[in-house]
């Protein structure tokens, strides 16, 4: 371990993002010390006498919203939003597709391939639409979002849960350790699941910026967490109509969540190359 965590640490764009996301989860932990404003709060001097937001100004920083609320501090309490379903989401996702790549890895025949199968059916399906679907079947709340995109990304992680799993249940270590009379759970928990502890920290990593990104999208098209709860994506889409007179309603938010999602992209390839035993000597 110690070998992997001098090898991240030669990789100066992953630590500067992983910088960044210190940052950012700090700012969102002590959003409550850090805001200068109440997020919620819509000041009348928040507004022009024509009603429109006010731009960046020394009581306004970032400037304010088109109901006269402060910008930075929804940011960052925003910034909660994101990341709470960020990690709860892909959580979720991580665990329930782990469980099912490994019982269909292991287990195979008609239970490994009716998981597959169940699988390829979910993949069929365009991610944003089912995300849609039930989205709009479901009341949308900060939870139920975290868990309509659980169950749109865990297909992905248990695709490559399953075909390590199916490799490892094939070697010849198993085998081994089968024919010394092992149970089965105590080879799936002393033998074939710590092998694949690296590709699941890797994923857990990886797909918190895909989750934010779909947060964000389904937020920005309303069906979302809902307002007055400020949201990265529900403040772009609130701000529409004032793209062309107040663009920093849209570009503060979209900054910060390109900045999320690719720090934990940068992060997450740097934990793959690390940790994965196949991209060793690589790059």
């Amino acid at each position: 371990m110690s070998y992997a965590w001098r090898k991240f640490l030669r990789k100066k764009v992953a630590v500067t993002a992983a910088g960044v996301l210190a940052v950012i989860i700090l700012a969102a932990v002590f959003a409550p010390v850090l805001a200068p404003h109440d997020p919620y709060e819509q000041f009348f001097e928040g507004l022009t006498l024509q009603g429109a937001p006010l731009p960046p100004s020394a009581e306004f920083f970032l400037g304010t919203d088109l109901l006269g609320r402060d910008l930075l501090s929804r940011l960052l309490y925003g910034a909660r939003t994101s990341l709470i379903i960020g990690v709860v989401a892909n959580g979720v996702a991580v665990l329930l597709g782990t469980f099912l790549g490994v019982i269909g890895g292991y287990v195979g025949g008609f239970i490994g391939g009716a998981v597959m199968r169940f699988t390829d059916l979910m993949m069929a399906f365009p991610a944003l639409l089912l995300a849609i679907a039930l989205a709009a079947i479901f009341t949308p709340s900060l939870w139920i979002v975290a868990l309509v995109i659980a169950l749109v990304n865990w297909v992905w992680v248990a695709r490559v849960i399953y075909a390590q799993t199916r490799s490892l249940a094939e070697s010849e270590f198993i085998e081994a350790v089968r024919s010394l009379g092992a149970s089965w759970p105590r080879i799936l928990f002393l033998h074939v699941i710590p092998h694949l502890a690296p590709t699941v920290f890797v994923w857990s990593t990886l797909g918190i910026s895909t989750t934010v990104l779909l947060e964000a999208t389904l937020s920005f098209l309303g069906i979302g967490v809902r307002p007055p709860m400020p949201s990265w994506g529900g403040i772009i889409y609130e701000s529409q109509s004032y793209f062309l007179d107040a663009p920093w309603l849209v570009f503060f938010p979209g900054l910060a969540i390109l900045m999320l999602a690719l720090a934990f992209n940068l992060v997450g390839d740097a934990l793959r190359d690390v940790l994965d035993p196949t991209q060793r000597g690589r790059g």
